[in-house]
């Protein structure tokens, strides 16, 4: 009977040395591999996505890009996917009605993931409650394609080079091109080679301090003339600043367009000479008469023309005219010589 006993107690303490091994070992995995930690740790929610791109079930979860739960279920809903997954609950604060849910990668190879932005300043989601989708980023595949047909532009490319089309392709297979290109490189040089020997304006301008200081006193009247012109001094800063000159300006323009437009409209002596071809015939007429009687004066015709050609006319004239001055000169210094008036009264 002793012995049954002792056999007994023996077994028991196996199994329970057994059963507390199995613990042990169950929370030293729990520990080392479980990032979400116990299920009384957790708390569950969801999230909808168009195309899961590959995320299964114990794909990582991460917050900030810190790993706090784990993909538990996928399942259809409707042409959507429903994505359940669980997270630590010390990340409820930092999961919110403003967070956004994304779809991630962990490493090159594609293995997905789900990365949530934390936003503490929304309302915390509530279990089982919808994590919002954002737009999901590009995966590798989108990567690979984009590569994919980088690699085929860069290809296409280089065949047109090859081919001599473009100016790339010409430049490399067009000798007569390289020759021009070589020759415009050389003129280049030769302008360069110039204006450091100081030949031409340029070169005058970058060696000879005298025209650089030439050049910079030119700018500096340039500039004092601008500032006069901004602070309205002279006719044209008047014309600039003074509103009153410009408006006087301006009415001196519209009383020409009046004069012109008269003119033109062949009011007046000036208007109607421009207009009128019978007051220009008239002044025309009379221009050519004038010239005539100048050219008979001229010419000695008549006694005013005579007077002009005639000197012995001109000179009897002059002494009459002599003769007549002395007589009235006579009469001032000695009336009584020659007038003798008589007055009687009765």
């Amino acid at each position: 009977m002793p012995r049954t006993r002792s056999l007994a107690w023996s077994e028991l303490r196996i199994g329970v040395m057994t059963i507390v091994a199995l613990i042990i070992a169950a929370v030293l995995i729990f520990t080392l591999t479980g990032a979400s930690g116990f299920f009384w740790q957790r708390y569950p929610l969801k999230t909808r996505f168009l195309n899961v791109a590959g995320l299964g079930p114990g794909s990582p979860v991460r917050v900030a890009g810190v790993e706090v739960g784990t993909v538990k279920d996928i399942e259809f809903a409707g042409e959507q996917v429903d994505v359940m997954f669980e997270v630590k609950k010390d990340q409820r604060p930092r999961i919110t009605d403003k967070s956004v849910a994304t779809l991630g990668s962990v490493s090159l190879l594609g293995e997905s993931a789900i990365d949530i932005t934390p936003a503490t300043n929304g309302t915390i989601v509530r279990d089982y409650g919808y994590v919002q989708a954002g737009r999901p980023k590009g995966s590798l595949s989108d990567v690979s394609e984009q590569a994919t047909a980088g690699i085929e532009e860069i290809t296409g490319l280089v065949r047109e080079v090859r081919s001599g089309r473009g100016t790339v392709g010409k430049l490399m297979t067009d000798d007569r091109l390289y020759m021009e290109l070589q020759a415009f490189a050389a003129s280049a040089n030769a302008v360069t080679a110039a204006i450091t020997s100081g030949r031409g304006t340029i070169g005058r301008l970058v060696n000879d301090r005298a025209t650089a200081d030439a050049l910079e006193a030119s700018l500096k009247n340039l500039q004092d003339l601008t500032a006069r012109l901004n602070a309205g001094e002279g006719s044209l800063g008047r014309l600039l600043k003074d509103d009153a000159f410009a408006e006087s300006l301006n009415g001196a323009t519209t009383n020409l367009q009046d004069l012109t437009g008269r003119l033109n409209r062949g009011e007046g002596t000036a208007g109607r000479l421009m207009t009128d071809s019978t007051l220009f015939d008239h002044l025309n007429s009379v221009s050519e008469r004038f010239d005539q009687l100048v050219n008979r004066l001229n010419e000695g015709e008549g006694t005013v023309g005579q007077l002009l050609k005639d000197k012995q006319l001109y000179e009897n004239i002059n002494g009459a005219v002599t003769d007549f001055r002395a007589m009235l000169t006579e009469i001032k210094r000695d009336p009584k010589r020659y007038l003798n008036v008589r007055v009687s009264i009765f």
